[in-house]
């Protein structure tokens, strides 16, 4: 989401991939869809597979350990023979899938169980020695040597046979984890509208899923705190399109459970797993990425007028797949399931609910489909960077405002959207600032716990009122709401620094980062608050931290060059403001950096352009300029110039390192009185 606590930096937000879909090889004749899978050699049936201490006898469908039988079922055996027949290389759920059962309609869930059962039977719980690996979201990977050999062992070694004409059923120990299976044939599904609040349905079960595991052997009360990463949902709609909606969704799952007891659970945030959209990455190695202890995979359909999703819960230390489940919902109900769900669930891991929580929950609620993708759509285009996405995300929130007048949501995006029209130049201040407060405080009329409603009013009070202390009180009752948010933490840590309360903005910033690793937006947030409390190496380090995980984060070289002006490196400045892609921060820069090299003459010119074109919307830069050359008259002029204008970028004031020699200047404490800043 887009962070407007210095507008002349811009909003950072998280980093986004592209939405372009990876197209399986497939093709649709009259409705069913036939999927293309690689041609794959089977070894002959007369080969053995040997493979670390076991056995694997295709023919007479034999596994065997060390001389000892091995059980395995039916299917869990041609699972396990397909793969280890393609060792070391990805083999997608789907090929799976097809390989084993054919055209017949198997849930995925289900495949997952099987793989369970294999590693149980296979022992394959170490984390450095694994067999079967899990490829996120794509499917597995045979990872052990395997050695093939013409003739079958000697009869000596004694081996279960599995029949090819056993019923299917499941294992034969009494702690099975595979399922009984409904086969029914194929047919062709068609896709409708997705609901982004149906994803707390999976979520909110597996974690009373795993407090029902717990329970049975550890006391019920939980120590420590389990991290968590949601998995970008996988769009299997068959529509590409519809990309912008499996986002959404992950971006909600993620905001969901982050809010349901963060002393209990912390969720990574959505810009730090998005990187994973496209990637066939090992879990174990996204464990380590993340510092997570597990994974949820998800994914959507539609059929009719339900939605579908499929969750898996994953531990990363042993791939263990702890708990898969199906949902199939009618779209009207699928909130009020969603309550009961998370009543049961506090129970199950003992949250205590708060009356008004317990409210909350009893609550009936109902979504407009056509209100909600609207709004999905409005939050696709805001995290884009142009002039005409901002303008084509207004639209859509206030289509979906339109179309449900009590969706609170709706109005916090429309709020943020008009803030940062403002912010960029679109509308004029007075008209944005009056419109953006509108929105926000109909969101709260709607729902006054709704925690990106007050951190909106606290953006609103601060750029637009410089009411810092009603500000503080709105970003706090925000944190209050939802201290798994790292957008919440990064506003918040924000406006502590911007009052010079530095040690609780690094503070905050440091939780952001923790909660969302590989965003850049995360670590340009820590760096910014470092800079501006004058810890100018570790400011640097974490800029370069954030452009080494993109080249395109942001403030990324603008920071990183105004930390070298501050740090006596004005030469290091230079190329750094070449890379910057917005005209007015190229063109406040230039007339510091040649000021610090000593070349008054280019520094004067690239001033007086300034002036020249952005005299009208950019004062608050001017005033920056003049008090870093000693120009203290001509800074106190464009600092009340700025002032008239409103300039959101007044909120620095009080910290701003471009204007720290005016401090001893009585004027700046006067300045300050008239910005209510208290003084040092």
């Amino acid at each position: 989401m887009k962070n407007s606590e210095n507008p002349r930096k811009a909003e950072r937000k998280p980093w986004r991939e592209g939405v372009e879909s990876q197209v399986k090889s497939a093709e649709e004749n009259r409705g069913v869809i036939t999927l293309t899978w690689p041609v794959i050699k089977p070894h002959p049936m007369n080969h053995t597979h040997r493979f670390g201490e076991f056995l694997l006898d295709p023919r007479r469908r034999t596994l065997s350990q060390a001389d000892s039988p091995v059980s395995l079922t039916p299917k869990a055996f041609d699972v396990l023979v397909f793969l280890v027949q393609n060792p070391n290389r990805l083999v997608s759920k789907e090929e799976l899938l097809q390989a084993v059962w054919g055209n017949t309609f198997v849930e995925e869930g289900n495949l997952t169980q099987y793989i369970s059962h294999l590693r149980k039977a296979l022992g394959d719980n170490s984390e450095d020695a694994r067999l079967i690996v899990t490829i996120s979201r794509k499917g597995y990977q045979f990872a052990g040597d395997v050695f093939i050999s013409d003739e079958s062992e000697p009869a000596r070694l004694v081996a279960r046979q599995v029949p090819l004409t056993e019923r299917l059923r499941t294992d034969v120990s009494t702690d099975s984890d595979v399922p009984n299976i409904e086969v029914v044939a194929s047919k062709p599904r068609p896709w409708r509208h997705i609901f982004v609040f149906a994803s707390s349905i999976c979520i909110l079960v597996f974690l009373g899923y795993i407090s029902w595991r717990h329970s049975r052997s550890a006391p019920p009360a939980r120590t420590g705190r389990v991290m968590l990463a949601v998995l970008p949902f996988e769009n299997l709609t068959g529509d590409p399109n519809k990309e912008y909606l499996a986002d959404g969704l992950t971006e909600e799952t993620i905001s969901q459970l982050g809010r349901l007891n963060p002393e209990q659970l912390g969720v990574i945030a959505r810009t730090s797993v998005m990187g994973y959209k496209h990637k066939d990455e090992r879990l174990d190695q996204i464990g380590r990425d993340l510092s997570v202890q597990y994974v949820l995979e998800n994914s959507l359909r539609e059929t009719g007028n339900h939605l579908r999703l499929t969750a898996q819960l994953i531990q990363v230390k042993d791939q263990t797949h702890l708990w898969s489940q199906d949902y199939d919902y009618p779209a009207k109900d699928i909130l009020n399931v969603e309550d009961d769900v998370a009543k049961a669930v506090a129970r199950q891991i003992q949250i205590r609910l708060t009356s008004q929580q317990q409210a909350e929950l009893a609550r009936s609620h109902q979504v407009n489909p056509e209100a909600f993708d609207a709004y999905m759509q409005g939050y696709y285009f805001f995290q884009r960077n142009t002039n005409k996405d901002t303008d084509m995300a207004a639209k859509y929130y206030e289509r979906a405002t339109q179309l449900d007048p009590s969706f609170a949501l709706a109005w916090v995006g429309l709020s943020r959207v008009r803030n940062w029209q403002v912010n960029i130049g679109l509308i004029p201040a007075e008209e944005g600032h009056r419109r953006a407060r509108e929105a926000v405080e109909r969101a709260l009329e709607l729902n006054p716990n709704l925690a990106e409603a007050h951190a909106q009013m606290a953006r609103i009070k601060r750029q637009g009122d410089f009411d810092w202390a009603g500000a503080d009180n709105s970003i706090r009752r925000a944190i209050a709401l939802e201290p798994g948010d790292p957008a919440i933490l990064q506003s918040a840590a924000s406006s502590a620094a911007t009052l010079g309360r530095f040690d609780e903005a690094l503070r905050l910033a440091h939780r952001a980062v923790n909660l969302d690793p590989l965003s850049p937006g995360s670590w340009e947030c820590l760096s910014e608050n470092e800079f501006l409390a004058g810890q100018l190496d570790e400011a640097a380090a974490h800029s370069k931290k954030a452009l080494d995980l993109s080249p395109d984060a942001w403030p990324g070289p603008f920071l990183l060059s105004e930390i070298y002006v501050m740090q006596g490196r004005p030469q290091d400045a230079l190329p750094e403001i070449k890379l910057i892609r917005y005209d007015v921060q190229r063109a406040f820069l230039y007339p510091i950096a040649y000021y610090a090299l000593g070349q008054r003459k280019e520094s004067d010119a690239a001033l007086s352009k300034l002036i020249t074109k952005y005299h009208a919307s950019n004062a608050y830069e001017i005033a920056q300029i003049y008090a870093f050359r000693n120009q203290f008259d001509e800074a106190f002029e464009w600092l009340g110039r700025a002032y008239t204008q409103r300039e959101s970028s007044l909120i620095e004031t009080k910290v701003d390192l471009f204007l720290k020699r005016l401090h001893n200047d009585p004027r700046f404490a006067a300045f300050l009185k008239e910005l209510n800043l208290p003084p040092d």
